[in-house]
Formats: structure tokens, C-alpha cells, sequence
């Protein structure tokens, strides 16, 4: 069940505008507006992995020479055996 708020209630009005095929139909619409707003996020949320996955791509091997070769050495050197 979902109460219907003045928000909905005017996003419903606008959705018959669009879809005027599910003019009267709240139950229609409301399921519409959940499927374009379920492929909204979808998309959204696969152009945020893009661009993350971007992001990485470009630091990867930026840090090369940041640490000395021996490094593994060196810090283990620092623990009780």
C-alpha cells in the first residue's frame, strides 16, 4: 500500500500528460513511474561504475617508483620473527 502524497499526486497527473494512454489508470501510472525510475537508477548507477572505473584506469601505474624495490623486505624487517 502507498499513501498517495500531494507529491505523487501531482507526479501521477504529470505521468497521464505523457502517457495519456493510462489517463484515469493511477495504478498504471504509478507502476510506470516505478519502471522509468528503476531504469533511471540503473543507468545512473552504471554510468557511476563507468566513471569510476575510468577514474582508476587513469591512476593505475601513476604511482609507480613511489616505494623502494625492496620495500617488502624492509617492513618485514620491522617485525619480531
Amino acid at each position: 500500500m502507498i499513501t498517495e502524497t500531494d507529491q505523487l499526486a501531482q507526479a501521477l497527473t504529470q505521468a497521464e500528460k505523457i502517457w495519456p494512454e493510462l489517463s484515469g489508470q493511477r495504478t498504471l501510472l504509478l507502476r510506470k513511474l516505478l519502471e522509468v525510475g528503476i531504469a533511471t537508477i540503473e543507468r545512473e548507477s552504471a554510468e557511476r561504475s563507468s566513471h569510476r572505473l575510468t577514474q582508476i584506469q587513469k591512476l593505475a601505474g601513476s604511482m609507480d617508483g613511489t616505494w623502494p624495490a625492496n620495500w617488502k623486505q624492509e617492513l618485514g624487517g620491522d617485525w619480531p620473527k
